[in-house]
């Protein structure tokens, strides 16, 4: 069939699944008036059309919760615009649990979900499981949740209304048109190349399923997702079975529920996942199934599931079905502008919850790409958090064989990625394996998270109680607070920006004033025009044209795309990653002066090295630089090394220590202090809808100085307000030993949700679980307001006294911190 393309279009949309068309349909409803959608083959013919179609909205996360909100609300709407059936059936869902942790899982998710106001979830005694699903043995249950919302619905025909409303608003869609380049000029998207011909266009959405990752690439984006094979089988009809049954998840058991057309599907996400590769996926894959490994990866999970549905031994099994569906390496799906390309946008890896899904991740995406900017809280998601070394076939492939059964896994606190590890190592990394440390990964990056003392493996052991690591990293802290301990910290992101005009550039861009004398530093914002953080770091002054910038591990593509794109490009400045370029080793606590200062011979007293300040130093025969700061609120210092010599560094450092009780400390130590002190964390505590105003760090705004900065006028209509910000972040304090908070955990002010906390840890100075969160009060958060209410926060499902501060509730006697 002849198919004429548009020689030009304002957007082109990649994929005809249920995310591709979604963004299409949401950008005409925007007054988009020439989208093209092209679809390799036809619509939903790649994942969606064999999808589950669950429609369960609880999530963990305010951002997600509400995309899944949205998409539910929107499929009736859909309906009544096309007069096209999605399917939508709302039956309820019922998720069991028949471990301790499971339940206590379960509960959390009731708080946290409830405290978002989307719905509500019931958590249910085990007898109440079998008065909403008769069919499931309950006999070994603790309990479980209802969600009374929830519901499924049919995938093909989700598609075929997005389809149909895309094209009664003017969208032209196109099926048998398979992409083969992208065309750009000036580090911009200029158009797509296809089978049919080329399009002009100014914006390319990225929607296409399990072939993301190879589209990407033509375009020079990394978009880490992969192929796994996905398995559910259907009994024969039953004629007594419910059409009303509501969704049932057993996800202990890896399965999941529901009536389809007079049979019972049971689907499985097993832990062990079987990775598609690109190549065993035929060209012409058009509504097609896969071979799959069903006596290996299917027939456990449906023997688990005939003892929990007794059902299911007495009647036979009509087919068994594997297909392919994508996964990313860290479960979160992909969307937002690229990186590495201006105004190529994608929108894919759903890991299997695209139907509840599109309408939220077709919505944003579309008003992202129409405000500029993203229309929610998408830190999690942004496809700037990715590294390039996470969409090579090893890394991605491995990861993605755990991450498709962590979705039905117990998510634990501080649970870590068993695949695709030791990829980014410290220079000092085998020193510290030899002296205990337990290793996290974040970015990639191999950290230790806590030292196991002789005798004691170091090795995680998973619980939502007090872990088996709890009482070791206590004394870390303790190390930190009252002596002395070294943290490594040479996972920081660190950028050098120089050149002529390098100043005023990243005067610009910094919410502080970074015109400062050569050797010293300063923590400062980026914000973006409506005065949210999108970045929060320290920048030193190096010499009168260059400076050295210190981000958080996981920010640096982030923070470099927000440099290139805010750096006049006329300007003489450019920022270069020099990450693996320098160590760093934190030595923090009341005795980390005397230490230092013996190591390097210098004078550290406070007159000679005040707070901020920085100075090379020789760490035996290692050249480094030490700067005055700590993320721990004690007296500290950070020792910046050349990779080459950091080991060298070390074992001077650890010589110096030997005499003043020096412990090597992990990052769980690190954030027990930093929350104690009430220090953000971006990404949880900040983001870029978060303002420092509403962070309660207006200090770290310099309104007067000459260069204005990107957001101060957004800034300014805060501060000249006149009145207290209804949004606030908080610290909690709970006033009992014995809980622990891991974030999320409903806020409450005189019996009534405020907010819900963004982190959690243990605050062991402090003497109990501690946690920040923004509260809300339409009549303004001020100290007067705080300190009237009762506070308290819901701790599976426990109202658990609280004491609520805007400052930090540590903050040691004469601030030794600055002193």
């Amino acid at each position: 069939m002849n198919q004429t393309l548009p020689e030009r279009a304002s957007a082109v949309v990649i994929g005809g699944g249920v995310t591709g068309t979604s963004v299409a349909w949401h950008l005409a409803k925007l007054g988009w008036t020439d989208v093209v959608l092209l679809e390799r083959r036809q619509f939903a013919s790649g994942t969606s059309w064999h999808a589950a179609g669950l429609i369960g909205t609880s999530r963990p996360s305010d951002t997600h919760a509400e995309l899944c909100a949205y998409t539910r609300n929107l499929l009736s709407e859909i309906e009544e615009e096309t007069g096209q059936s999605t399917g939508f059936r709302q039956v309820g869902s019922v998720t069991i649990a028949h471990s301790r942790d499971r339940f206590a899982e379960l509960k959390r998710l009731a708080d946290s979900y409830n405290a978002f106001g989307y719905g509500r979830m019931e958590v249910i005694t085990a007898e109440e499981v079998g008065h909403f699903h008769p069919l499931v043995r309950t006999d070994d249950l603790l309990g479980g949740t209802w969600l009374e919302i929830d519901g499924m619905a049919s995938p093909v025909d989700v598609v075929n209304a997005y389809v149909k409303g895309a094209r009664g608003r003017g969208v032209q869609c196109f099926e048998n048109v398979k992409v083969t380049g992208i065309r750009s000029a000036g580090g911009r998207v200029t158009g797509v190349e296809t089978t049919a011909g080329s399009i002009a266009c100014d914006y390319v959405v990225c929607a296409a399923g399990l072939w993301s990752r190879r589209l990407g690439r033509l375009a020079g984006v990394t978009i880490p997702l992969h192929a796994c094979e996905h398995y559910y089988a259907h009994t024969e009809k039953l004629d007594d079975l419910p059409p009303d049954l509501p969704v049932l998840r057993d996800q202990d058991k890896c399965a999941y529920y529901r009536e389809d057309a007079g049979s019972l599907l049971v689907g499985a996400f097993e832990p062990a996942a079987r990775p598609v590769r690109d190549d065993a996926i035929p060209e012409d894959f058009c509504f097609d199934q896969l071979p799959g490994h069903m006596e290996d990866q299917l027939m456990p999970v449906l023997a688990d599931a005939m003892e929990r549905v007794p059902l299911l031994q007495e009647v036979g099994w009509r087919s068994f079905f594997c297909g392919p569906e994508s996964f990313t390496h860290d479960d979160q799906f992909h969307v937002g502008e690229a990186p590495e390309l201006g105004n190529f946008y994608v929108a894919c890896g759903l890991n299997s919850v695209g139907i509840v899904t599109s309408g939220g991740i077709g919505k944003v995406c579309a008003e992202w790409m129409d405000k500029g900017h993203a229309p929610m809280d998408l830190t999690a998601n942004d496809l700037r958090r990715v590294f390039a070394f996470q969409g090579t076939q090893a890394y991605i492939e491995d990861r993605v064989s755990e991450t498709l059964g962590l979705l039905y896994a117990r998510h634990y606190p501080y649970r870590q990625y068993a695949s695709s590890r030791d990829v980014r190592h410290s220079p000092v990394h085998e020193r510290l394996a030899a002296r205990g440390a337990c290793f996290g990964e974040a970015g990639g990056w191999e950290r230790p998270n806590w030292f196991a003392p002789e005798g004691v493996e170091p090795r995680y052991e998973y619980r939502f109680g007090r872990q088996n690591w709890f009482e070791h990293s206590a004394a870390e802290h303790r190390a930190a607070r009252e002596g002395v301990a070294l943290f490594d910290q040479s996972s920081f992101a660190k950028y050098v920006v120089k050149g002529r005009d390098s100043c005023a550039a990243l005067q610009r861009i910094c919410s502080n004033d970074i015109d400062i004398e050569p050797g010293r530093l300063v923590y400062t914002h980026w914000l973006n025009e409506r005065g949210g953080i999108e970045a929060e770091l320290t920048v030193t002054r190096i010499g009168e044209n260059e400076f050295f910038v210190v981000s958080g591990a996981g920010a640096t593509r982030r923070d470099l795309a927000w440099l290139e794109r805010n750096i006049d490009p006329e300007a003489h400045a450019v920022a270069v990653d020099v990450s693996a370029q320098w160590a760093v080793l934190g030595v923090m606590g009341p005795k980390s002066r005397a230490l230092v200062a013996q190591l390097t011979g210098e004078d550290l007293s406070a007159g000679a090295l005040p707070f901020g300040a920085v100075r090379e130093v020789e760490i035996g025969a290692a050249l480094g630089r030490v700067a005055r700061v700590s993320y721990v609120g004690e007296l500290g210092f950070e020792l910046y090394v050349p990779a080459d010599q950091a080991r060298h560094a070390f074992d001077r450092v650890m010589e110096a220590g030997e005499g003043c009780g020096l412990r090597l400390a992990g990052m769980h130590a690190l954030d027990s202090c930093r929350i104690e002190k009430k220090f953000v964390h971006f990404g949880h505590d900040v983001a870029d809808v978060d303002t420092p105003v509403e962070a309660g760090m207006r200090w770290v705004c310099r309104m007067d100085k000459a260069v204005p900065f990107i957001g101060r006028d957004a800034i300014a209509r805060q501060l000249d307000s006149g009145r207290p910000p209804p949004r606030r972040l908080l610290q909690l304090l709970l006033e009992r030993p014995e809980p622990l908070l891991f974030g999320h955990e409903p806020m409450l002010h005189d019996g009534e949700s405020v907010g819900y906390l963004t982190s959690g840890n243990y605050g062991h100075t402090l003497g109990g679980g501690v946690g920040l969160g923004y509260a809300r009060n339409e009549d303004g958060v001020d100290r007067d307001w705080v300190a009237a209410g009762k506070w308290e926060v819901l701790v599976e499902g426990e109202r658990v006294p609280a004491r609520a501060s805007l400052g930090a509730l540590y903050d040691p006697k004469g601030l030794r911190a600055r002193s």
